[in-house]
């Protein structure tokens, strides 16, 4: 790039993409840079490929969280994206927009010009959704939302089960009701992933520069000012400036980290690691949220995705994907969803139930393989946890990958709701839509046939859905844990804004990249109106 940028994007991920390439197509001239390297990988490219990218190093940075009592003790890793597009290129390209409460809700919560009428119409725009538009759905956007082009039999009867346990058909989960059963959509582009790096790189701004394999050290602050970022590159240490500012978008784990790295944050932590303290922001790294979820798995005598893995059933699938884009290797985590109520009074669903038309073993190595006999699982999340962690730094060393701290069922109301829920689940698999293709229970197995085997069974197969949210959060003015305005301009320092699902108050209802995503596209245009009124000023 010719002289200086106008804007430095710190963060090629699901929000840094989308924000760089719409600051860029306005045509300020912007600077990505991105940590990891490019996305052009066939396994990043086809989707069943995704259980051999997530936590492998050279896609996924495999943070490791402290070890949580509340599931016996277990230190989870936390995937974080390695590779332009960031969560968005090794996600299981759910596209589920969350509920018109969570939204609400967040502008009840301080996040003016958050809520769901606000948010629409750019969750609009960055769509070319396969069942067209209309007042909720966008067409002609970089991201393609798809159906499911795996598809079997047993999820069509699972999704008739759903309704004969009492509850709705929804006609589209992201439409007008986000509540009940429909078949889920896809982040897929005729039957490949369509990451951000995919959807708004097609049309590359000519304005746009991406500098990968690029460490951001810290961000540089002057007078109150952030005016560019310091890097590492190739061995190379430097300083890189912009004429407007900073944007960062590294996302829920380490948006904070450099926050911190860079003077801003909690004062006594700050010190004790030797920072110099120029924000003090005590909400920098709390309010960590994160989706927590455990198995159903059944085995079952229909014909299922484990089936179509092995010999020449695997073949005739590497065919399909070929000549059709279709098949099993098209498949994404989940064919099915249900978002419902466990309980009466609830503002909106407690509890997702994701149904795949396959399902998992994990090996004494700790990797997934798919089971040798057919099955399905259905996964049971709950949408709205008390439970609540922190991001923290290690120590002042840039190299160093964030303290993650969490307790996935700490508190005990959690575990009571995903016991709810699979109760729900298994209530579901005998209906009679599905009950005569059921053989068995693997997990959590029949011997768990009471509510207190159930939380034993929770306590132990509880695992992050890697939706982590919330650690520098947008708030009100007079709010003293809020690191952002609904602007997201950061508090304290000018030329610096945050764009990422760090920045979300509450974490919404389902998978949180579609919502990453939005986030990413409204925020270029809080930035693009800000810039404007600076210089009509």
């Amino acid at each position: 790039m010719q002289g200086d940028a106008d804007l430095i994007v710190v963060g090629g991920g699901s929000a840094g993409l989308a924000c760089a390439a719409r600051l860029a197509e306005s045509g300020l001239k912007v600077l990505l840079v991105e940590a990891g390297k490019g996305h052009k990988d066939i396994r990043l490219a086809i989707p069943a490929l995704m259980s051999g990218i997530v936590h492998k190093p050279d896609f996924d940075w495999c943070y490791s969280a402290e070890p949580d009592p509340s599931v016996g003790g277990r230190p989870d890793v936390w995937p974080a994206g390695k590779r332009l597009g960031g969560g968005s290129s090794i996600n299981g390209m759910m596209f589920i927009r969350g509920h018109r409460w969570d939204y609400d809700h967040w502008a009840e919560l301080g996040a003016t010009g958050w809520d769901y009428d606000s948010v629409l119409p750019f969750f609009r725009r960055m769509e070319d959704n396969e069942r067209g538009a209309d007042e909720w759905r966008g067409t002609g956007g970089p991201i393609a939302v798809s159906e499911v082009r795996s598809r079997y039999g047993v999820t069509d009867d699972w999704v008739k089960a759903v309704e004969q346990a009492g509850y709705p058909r929804s006609p589209d989960l992201n439409g007008e009701r986000a509540e009940g059963v429909d078949y889920i959509q896809l982040s897929q582009r005729g039957g490949l992933r369509c990451s951000t790096a995919a959807g708004y790189l097609r049309n590359r701004p000519a304005s746009l520069e991406i500098l990968l394999e690029a460490q951001v050290l810290r961000i540089e602050i002057s007078n109150g000012r952030a005016s560019g970022v310091t890097i590492r590159r190739g061995g190379e240490v430097l300083t890189l400036t912009a004429r407007h500012g900073v944007m960062l978008s590294a996302g829920a784990l380490n948006t904070p980290r450099m926050l911190m790295l860079s003077g801003i944050g909690p004062p006594a932590h700050l010190a004790e690691h030797g920072i110099d303290v120029v924000a003090d922001l005590p909400g920098v790294g709390a309010n960590l949220q994160e989706h927590p979820g455990c198995h159903l798995v059944n085995d079952v005598s229909a014909h299922t995705l484990n089936d179509d893995a092995r010999g020449l059933a695997g073949v005739r699938q590497l065919l399909a994907l070929a000549a059709r884009r279709s098949g099993a290797l098209t498949t994404g985590i989940g064919h099915a969803q249900a978002f419902i109520s466990t309980r009466e009074g609830l503002p909106a669903p407690n509890i997702q139930i994701a149904f795949s038309a396959f399902a998992f073993d994990v090996t004494p190595q700790g990797n997934l393989a798919l089971r040798a006999d057919s099955s399905v699982s259905s996964f049971v999340a709950l949408m709205r946890p008390k439970s609540r962690g922190r991001i923290i730094l290690r120590g002042n060393d840039p190299d160093l990958p964030p303290r993650i701290e969490h307790r996935l069922l700490g508190e005990e109301e959690d575990a009571a709701q995903l016991v709810e829920g699979l109760q729900v689940a298994r209530r579901i698999m005998a209906q009679p839509a599905i009950a005569g293709e059921v053989k068995g229970e693997a997990r959590p197995g029949a011997a768990a046939d009471s509510a207190e085997a159930l939380r034993g069974y929770v306590g132990l197969a509880t695992i992050p859905m890697y939706h982590p949210v919330g650690t520098a959060r947008m708030g009100a003015s007079d709010d003293p844990m809020a690191v952002v305005g609904p602007d997201c301009r950061l508090r304290g320092v000018a030329g610096l804004w945050v764009a990422d699902a760090s920045i979300m108050p509450t974490i919404p209802q389902g998978n949180t990249n579609a919502t990453s995503i939005m986030i990413g596209e409204r925020a270029s245009a809080l930035v693009l109106e800000s810039l404007k009124a600076a210089q009509a000023a």
